[in-house]
């Protein structure tokens, strides 16, 4: 089976089948993805020959270009990820010991590892470069629809934007991922740790990447839906630029004729775009909608979904969108922690972005191109007196120990995310008609 040769073989029946939104959610069983044989090759060498035909992303691509351009990405003519042998990383992750692991989640944990920077050969630890393994549970159906799909996309775009997957391996029952370290973490894990607040120019910053690294994927020929926006799935570089980790649900949008895929139901409260999780009908612009409820995060620095909150309050956008409507109420939800960081008119601004993302019908959102100008133009015209604490405080997050971030690290659509504040994922059971 080629790359995406069975990405909307779901939606073209008349009736879909049961939606599997959960505490952090599955990919069904027509996942997009290649088809590996039992047999994939296990060799500790660069391969394109294990992941099949070239993709339909690919059909048009120049012999001699070697990939299309879009948007400062690339589209790959072909894979190129390293194949691993299981005994090649427990060499890499010091056997999979307690001490190197990152992160945990249902589908798996994420383990610290170590490789060398030019032929990405395992070596020991210390010697070499930090990668992050994802080892999925070798019991979970999801688990390998989801490592599929991470192959599929990572495998054959590239972009500033998007987290690099190295290499994979698949050995007997053992599925694992081989990423780059993005030593700061997670966006969710800056936003909303205890201490000094996380200073406005790194936000702005960290939104106006993942907005870029979003746009990239929407302006593709044919077009993916991530599916799974949320700060927890934006990782940071020691530079703190941003890159969308996560690929486990993401699909591949409409064909021309059609306006929307139809899928079973996955996300996270508060994210979720209100017609998708109505009709399971999913649209390029239903990642605008959640990219709509990370930028209220940010201004908020609250998080979108938090069942503690006051009756009334526990969905953000419920509770927060009739202050976005009035642009001299918007500096009043603005998160108190960073007051003198961000100008009114910034403030306004913000407000009306973030407003028309999170607009009920999709027609009526933005597209993520418009979305990066709008922030981009946001940033320009961040003038304020005094940046002397903002100053202060990015000092600070970048002296921070990497190890500070150890639980930004997801294994798998489960999420290794913090378990006393991260968000709950869901499971709707729904009939859906296409």
């Amino acid at each position: 089976m080629g790359l995406f040769h069975s990405c909307l073989s779901s939606s073209s029946s008349s009736r879909a089948a049961n939606t599997g939104l959960h505490s952090h959610a599955s990919t069904n069983n027509h996942s997009n993805g290649i088809g590996f044989s039992s047999s994939t090759s296990t060799t500790a060498a660069t391969t394109n020959s294990s992941v099949g035909p070239r993709s339909q992303f690919s059909e048009s691509v120049s012999e001699s270009s070697g990939g299309i351009m879009s948007y400062s990405g690339q589209i790959l003519a072909s894979p190129n990820l390293k194949v691993y042998s299981f005994a090649d990383l427990a060499t890499a992750t010091k056997n999979f010991k307690p001490e190197s692991m990152l992160g945990q989640g249902g589908f798996g944990k994420v383990y610290r590892g170590w490789i060398d920077a030019k032929t990405l050969a395992p070596s020991k630890a210390g010697s070499g470069m930090i990668v992050a393994v994802k080892r999925l549970n070798s019991e979970s159906v999801q688990g390998f629809a989801e490592w599929r799909s991470e192959v599929n996309f990572l495998g054959m775009l590239s972009h500033p934007n998007l987290v690099k997957l190295l290499g994979y391996c698949r050995e007997d029952k053992e599925l694992l991922l081989v990423y780059e370290f993005m030593p700061k973490g997670s966006l969710e894990n800056h936003l909303f740790r205890r201490g000094e607040p996380f200073p406005w120019d790194l936000r702005i910053k960290i939104v106006i990447g993942a907005a870029r690294g979003l746009a990239f994927l929407h302006g593709l020929q044919r077009e993916v839906i991530y599916r799974d926006f949320k700060a927890s799935n934006i990782l940071l570089d020691s530079n703190f630029d941003a890159k969308i980790s996560d690929f486990g649900l993401a699909k591949l949008g409409p064909s021309q004729e059609k306006s929307h895929v139809t899928t079973r139901i996955m996300g996270t409260y508060g994210y979720a775009a209100p017609e998708y999780m109505a009709t399971g009908h999913l649209y390029v612009k239903s990642d605008v909608y959640a990219f709509g409820v990370v930028l209220l995060e940010v201004m908020t620095g609250l998080r979108a979904h938090n069942p503690k909150r006051p009756n009334g309050q526990e969905s953000l956008v419920d509770w927060l969108r009739p202050e976005l409507v009035n642009k001299h109420r918007v500096k009043h939800i603005m998160d108190k922690g960073i007051i003198g960081q961000y100008s009114s008119k910034v403030a306004s601004e913000m407000g009306r972005i973030t407003l028309s993302c999170i607009e009920p019908d999709p027609k009526n959102r933005p597209h993520m191109k418009e979305v990066v100008e709008v922030l981009e133009h946001i940033q320009r015209i961040n003038v304020v007196s005094d940046r002397s604490s903002t100053k202060s405080a990015v000092a600070s997050s970048s002296r921070s120990s990497p190890h500070h971030y150890r639980y930004a690290y997801r294994a798998g659509a489960a999420g290794a995310e913090r378990r006393r504040s991260s968000p709950r994922r869901f499971e709707v059971e729904k009939d859906m008609v296409a």
